[in-house]
């Protein structure tokens, strides 16, 4: 029995034990004792046992991690006490494949021993390959499945960590504008408010009596409304979870909503073939947008709140005045448009009047998106590719291909200069715009229906059909 073991094994009452599994990290690396700080956390009984303790968990385990990046802790060093960069390689390995386990950990801790070998066998440094030894040897979860290779997603790659609890496939998902949190919609009739940094669910937002297919978030990221196929729009406070309005005047499922830039009014489009725009604060419709012939699946409004664009079944694209209801300007395409965004900067909504009919899909355009300086779109499409496209000359510049089925999904970084894809073929793919060529792939475990860019182009949300909502970290290849 190792000396973590022992000592624990030694601790006779409840507070004790408690006491040793909580401050040995903190204690050591305060005092100064970076080598003890970092022999406690490569030690898996350690590990295990902290799991295991109801007081704590994994996610107090991933915390335990993180001291040695916090600043104050570390500065206060001396230069001889500090850790060498192999060993804060190594560290980090165990905790990012701490984090990738925690969604199944939280729910069965005897899942360690597995998660840790699916997810680190391949790395070859001698304290993981003992770490690996080390589980082996402990009896407290036998009989169990361990992985003779390296199957389970390893660290240091794109996803930090996988967000489960939906009973049904994920619609859509909105990160708020301080990056620290998220909310998503799903086909179980819920929305679940999302903390990004530890993974854990803040709460659940009951209320709708059918599928969620739309949610966004207010620019304070203190509301949030969704869109259901109960023909109602709901509006809800983040802070306690509670339904604050529903908005009700559609005749069939709300498929799309936007917030203007003021929090103060938001715009719906619906299965019925209309627009409505809301405000907020009464809850009361102010004017109902009628113009299109078929069902409306997307809107997004301008950045200085006094226009809006709609995309529907219809193959048209509609600029609308919401200040007077009325059609600006229609904007007919030989192509479905199923999804638009707008970027805050530099983006001029006039120069939507000189956009051309865009060809060359062979199948319907799922998705859409306009690049931060409103000069390029991309487009993704039913026949597994996606397409970069000028604006001001309505030329194709490129055709995206890597995807094996349809492409649901699309949203550009805010630099403009790479963009992510969500498909049906279970992947979400990363492009660089410049080159057209794929970055990188993300595997998901069911098809990738919808995906959201954070404000800081740091990291990317992406929703499954099966219910899960991964968070990836963007950069890093």
């Amino acid at each position: 029995m190792k000396k973590i073991a022992t000592n624990f094994a030694s601790l006779k009452d409840i507070e004790e034990k408690q006491s040793f599994l909580d401050k040995i990290p903190l204690s050591a690396i305060n005092g100064g004792l970076a080598d003890e700080y970092y022999q406690t956390l490569i030690d898996f009984d350690f590990i295990y046992l902290k799991i295991q303790y109801p007081r704590f968990g994994v996610e107090a385990l991933i915390r335990d991690y993180a001291l040695i990046y916090d600043p104050e802790i570390f500065d206060n060093l001396e230069q001889d006490e500090k850790l060498d960069s192999e060993q804060i390689k190594i560290l980090k390995l165990i905790q990012d494949a701490l984090r990738l386990s925690a969604h199944v950990l939280n729910q069965d801790q005897t899942q360690l021993v597995g998660q840790l070998w699916g997810r680190l066998q391949s790395f070859p440094q001698p304290e993981i390959q003992q770490i690996l030894a080390d589980a082996v040897e402990n009896k407290s979860e036998i009989p169990r499945f361990r992985p003779i290779t390296a199957s389970l997603t390893t660290p240091g790659g794109n996803l930090l960590r996988t967000l489960t609890g939906h009973n049904s496939g994920v619609n859509a998902v909105a990160i708020a504008p301080d990056g620290k949190t998220a909310v998503s919609g799903s086909g179980d009739k819920t929305l679940k408010q999302w903390d990004l940094q530890t993974g854990k669910e803040i709460s659940t937002l009951t209320g709708h009596n059918d599928w969620v297919y739309a949610v966004a978030i207010a620019p304070d990221g203190k509301t949030a409304v969704s869109g259901s196929g109960d023909k109602t729009l709901k509006q809800w406070d983040l802070q306690t979870g509670k339904e604050i309005s529903t908005l009700t005047g559609h005749n069939s499922s709300v498929l799309a909503v936007a917030i203007a830039p003021d929090g103060k009014t938001a715009v719906s489009a619906s299965d019925d073939n209309t627009l409505k725009q809301w405000d907020l604060q009464t809850g009361k419709e102010i004017s109902t947008l009628t113009g299109h012939n078929s069902r409306v699946l997307a809107v997004a409004i301008a950045p200085d709140g006094k226009t809006a664009v709609s995309a529907s079944n219809d193959k048209t694209l509609k600029q609308w005045d919401l200040q007077t209801a009325k059609e600006i300007e229609e904007i007919k395409k030989n192509l479905f448009k199923y999804a638009i965004y707008i970027f805050k900067q530099r983006f001029n909504l006039l120069k939507i009047k000189e956009i051309s009919t865009l060809t060359g899909h062979n199948s319907s355009v799922l998705a859409v998106v306009i690049a931060p300086d409103g000069k390029t779109a991309v487009s993704a499409s039913y026949d597994n590719t996606l397409k970069q496209w000028d604006l001001e000359t309505g030329k194709e510049i490129s055709t995206l291909t890597g995807h094996n089925s349809y492409v649901s999904a699309v949203a550009i970084a805010p630099d403009g200069k790479t963009a992510v894809s969500g498909s049906d073929d279970n992947t979400l793919k990363r492009w660089d715009l410049q080159t057209g060529k794929e970055i990188s792939t993300f595997i998901g475990d069911s098809p990738i229906i919808c995906c959201a860019v954070s404000l800081d182009g740091l990291t990317i949300i992406a929703g499954e059909s099966s219910g899960r909502v991964h968070f990836l970290r963007l950069e890093g290849g």
